[in-house]
């Protein structure tokens, strides 16, 4: 059906290999952003751009038609400790091709590139849209959030993250919470002040055994996991204030508004929300684009990390080739393979 596929995955091999050698970590994307810029002109495209996000519209654009975006991010995190390889240095051994970003998410990002443009040489149903965005990694406002407003009404969206090709249907949000107690500071040799670690101690477990009664069929139960403690000046001080964060993992059941609400009033300590933006989303298992993913053979699922479709008020399909547990590893690396297969399947879930 598509002829293309061949010559399309060498050139995604090639197009990985320079994103590979530009670092880009979240708001350092610049270099990248300007190269992706210049490669999809010399290609005679006309790419647009605000900031380091880029886009592309489909050449027989009609408004008459559904629209698809089709998104991926250019940003990757800095290299874990433990890198046997140079993480910029892209190399092919035993069928993977080693880098930072190689499969979080340059591997997704240059298959949907495939795609789409092999998508826009023949007429088609719906009009597409792919976006390669930033800031994904630290769900920075300078990323996709700031570019949504200037594109076309979206009618949904396929998002390239690494998801061995199956299909999340669902994806917990994030809210993190910044927790203070308050106690009395005194000296720790004699019968005074009052113990703000000892304070504490209550609210903490409580947030360890919360239950929220919602539970999604999707994506489970709210979780919540206290996971920084600070306290203390000195070791014979009380210490009059203990401060701990907590990461909430929220369901598309209850907005983090709703969750923070709740969880402030009965916490027992003063509770403040870094930001309510991150909230859990889902597309609906009937949707046309999941349907057509079951009929090709694939298997819906809840994904339980982040991506920038909590960002998105439109139904979105989270995608792509590789798999989350190589992501923020040393020595990340893609199989070759999977590229070709993912062009060809994005062509499949989309023709």
């Amino acid at each position: 059906m598509f002829m293309d596929i061949d010559a399309s995955f060498y050139d995604s091999l090639d197009l990985l290999k320079q994103l590979i050698v530009r670092p880009s970590f979240s708001r350092e994307e610049a270099d990248l952003a300007d190269f992706l810029e210049n490669y999809l002109k010399e290609r005679k495209l006309f790419p647009q751009r605000k900031g380091n996000n880029i886009w592309l519209l489909s050449p027989d654009w009609d408004d008459r038609k559904p629209t698809i975006l089709l998104n991926s991010h250019i940003d990757t995190v800095k290299p874990a400790a433990g890198w046997t390889k140079d993480p910029f240095s892209p190399v092919e051994e035993d069928g993977k091709m080693y880098g930072l970003g190689s499969n979080d998410a340059g591997a997704p990002l240059v298959s949907l590139l495939q795609a789409f443009l092999i998508l826009s040489k023949t007429e088609q149903a719906n009009n597409f849209i792919f976006l390669a965005s930033c800031e994904e990694e630290i769900s920075g406002a300078n990323g996709i959030e700031s570019v949504l407003p200037l594109l076309p009404p979206i009618d949904w969206a396929v998002v390239g993250e690494p998801t061995g090709m199956q299909p999340a249907i669902a994806e917990k949000g994030l809210m993190v919470l910044d927790a203070t107690v308050y106690g009395k500071s005194g000296h720790a040799a004699r019968d005074e002040g009052e113990n703000a670690i000892y304070k504490a101690i209550p609210a903490i477990e409580w947030f360890r055994n919360k239950r929220f009664p919602k539970i999604s069929p999707l994506s489970g139960a709210v979780k919540m996991t206290v996971t920084l403690v600070q306290a203390g000046t000195q070791h014979n001080v009380v210490p009059g204030e203990c401060k701990f964060t907590v990461d909430i993992r929220t369901n598309e059941c209850y907005t983090n508004e709703e969750l923070f609400a709740e969880i402030s009033a009965a916490c027992g300590c003063e509770v403040k929300a870094r930001s309510f933006r991150l909230n859990a989303s889902h597309i609906s298992p009937e949707h046309p684009l999941v349907k057509r993913a079951v009929l090709l053979g694939l298997t819906p699922f809840s994904s339980p990390t982040l991506s920038d479709q909590a960002l998105m008020n439109f139904p979105s399909l989270k995608i792509g080739p590789g798999q989350s547990s190589r992501s923020h590893t040393a020595d990340e690396f893609i199989y070759l393979h999977e590229i070709r297969e993912a062009i060809d399947l994005y062509l499949r879930l989309l023709s």
